[in-house]
């Protein structure tokens, strides 16, 4: 089960590597667009959170159930941000902009906040 625990946090740490990935590489463009690599990231970076949520809930370990509303709801704000602008030919840097910083919020509650899980 601890296997499981990791890889799934090694899959989500790719998927929010790879929407960010996504969105830095159009930095310097001046007309920005939700690419695959935004939708793949979030995508993946969002099933593979649910999953491990479900992991370690199922192997008995306590999980913080604000830290887990905050992460899943800024993603599900990033992920339906991506996919309704999916097929649009370009994005606003506006809109661009609020999802560099929605994924980089993110990251950053992952990070700082305090005992997310314990076992």
């Amino acid at each position: 089960m601890e296997f499981l625990r990791h890889l799934l946090l090694v899959v989500h740490l790719l998927g929010f590597g790879a929407l960010l990935g996504g969105l830095l590489i159009q930095a310097r463009v001046p007309e920005k667009s939700v690419n695959a690599l935004m939708r793949d990231g979030i995508g993946t970076a969002f099933v593979a959170g649910l999953l491990l949520v479900g992991v370690i809930q199922g192997a008995g370990d306590h999980v913080d159930n604000a830290f887990v509303a905050v992460k899943g709801i800024v993603a599900l704000v990033i992920l339906v941000l991506v996919m309704a602008n999916l097929r649009k030919p370009r994005i606003s840097q506006g809109l661009w902009g609020l999802l560099l910083a929605l994924t980089v919020a993110n990251v950053c509650v992952a990070i700082f906040w305090e005992s997310a899980v314990t076992s």
